[in-house]
This record gives structure tokens, C-alpha cells and sequence, in this order.
């Protein structure tokens, strides 16, 4: 209801995107600690030191502030992976490498990974703007790892979204108890073979 106005809203100031860094921080500490249930709008806004109606216009619900708090976890961790890009020869190798280096470091939160893959399920079309965000940012951390020389085809942005449809599944059945990590990675490694099919490699071997 109230998030469709929120794309057009104006830009936040230095003040605003602070106040919104801290309640983002409350939020990934909460689930951290005892995942989606851990994660209460009013201990978030203590937590932050916001009052609780603030929080409530930064974020409608729970499902916008956890879907938020995963862009946030994206956004470090595509920055993390630019600093050391993957060594893999072809673009399939160095997606799955950068893939399962996501893939680990949600391993070492895993209640936090939990939240955040639960608020991406239960998001409703108020939560599309945020859940597109999440997309753009996984399918920029794989344009990425692909290093093109070139915009991707469409069918290279057809594999990506599978790619990014599968890594997804395999994070819940990993989280649920359903798949190894080892299956993960066979999984992953599958799928990004979808690359070298589907147009000119990245940069030469």
C-alpha cells in the first residue's frame, strides 16, 4: 500500500540514509541472532534508536525491512566479491565461483539467511519494488563474474535468470535441510554451464 509510493520518493539526506543504515544494522543483528521470529518492528526501532512510527515510514512491514536488509547484504557483498573477481577460465567457472562464495558467506548466517529468504517468499506485490532490487543486484553480481566484452545477449540474460532462479531454490533447500553443500555446488556448477551455450564467452582464456 504505502511502498508504491516509495520509488518515487525524493533521496534520502545524509541524516535520513544514516537513520536507515542503523535500522538496517538493528535488522540483520536481530535475525542473526534468532532469524525471522528475532525480527520485531519495535525492537528494531529500539535497537536503532528510531521511533517506532519513523521505522514504520522507512519500512511498512517486517517482509520490506527484511528484503531491504538483503539488498544491504547484496550490495556489501558484490562489493566484497569486486575486490578479489573469480580466477575461473570461462564465464560458467567463474560464475559457480562466485556463486558459492555468496553461497558461503550466507552459511555463516544462517539465521539471517533464513529471514531474509523467508521475507523474500512471503513478499506480496507491495514488496515488488524491493524484490526487483534484490534481483538487479544478484543479476549484477553475475554480469560480473561473467566479464563480458560486450552487453550480454538475450539469451546469455535468459541463462542468468535461470542461474539466478536456481541458486535461489538451492539456498531454501539448503536452509531447510533438504540438500548438502556439496549438492549445492554440483547444482550450481550445472546450471552455469548454461553460459557457454548461449552466446560469446567473457574474456579469453
Amino acid at each position: 500500500m504505502t511502498a508504491e509510493v516509495k520509488p518515487s520518493s525524493p533521496p534520502l539526506t545524509e541524516r535520513q540514509e544514516a537513520r536507515r543504515r542503523r535500522i538496517l544494522h538493528a535488522s540483520a543483528q536481530l535475525a542473526s541472532r534468532g532469524g525471522f521470529d528475532a525480527v520485531q518492528m519495535r525492537e528494531v526501532a529500539e535497537a536503532a534508536g528510531v521511533a517506532l512510527g519513523t521505522l514504520y515510514r522507512y519500512f511498512p512491514s517486517k517482509v520490506h525491512l527484511l528484503v531491504a536488509t538483503m539488498q544491504d547484504q547484496l550490495q556489501h557483498m558484490h562489493t566484497t566479491l569486486r575486490k578479489r573477481p573469480p580466477a575461473g577460465e570461462s564465464a560458467a567457472e567463474r560464475v559457480a565461483e562466485t556463486l558459492m562464495r555468496a553461497f558461503r558467506a550466507l552459511q555463516r548466517e544462517p539465521q539471517l539467511a533464513d529471514a531474509m529468504v523467508r521475507a523474500l517468499t512471503f513478499a506480496d506485490r507491495s514488496v515488488s519494488p524491493e524484490v526487483d532490487t534484490v534481483s538487479r543486484q544478484t543479476t549484477a553480481i553475475i554480469l560480473d563474474a561473467m566479464d563480458l566484452t560486450g552487453p550480454p545477449t538475450p539469451e546469455q540474460l535468459s541463462a542468468v535468470r535461470v542461474i539466478e532462479h536456481t541458486w535461489h531454490s538451492a539456498l531454501i533447500t539448503w536452509l531447510s535441510g533438504r540438500a548438502s553443500i556439496a549438492q549445492v555446488k554440483i547444482d550450481i556448477e550445472t546450471v552455469c554451464r548454461l553460459i557457454d551455450l548461449t552466446g560469446p564467452a567473457g574474456r579469453p582464456a
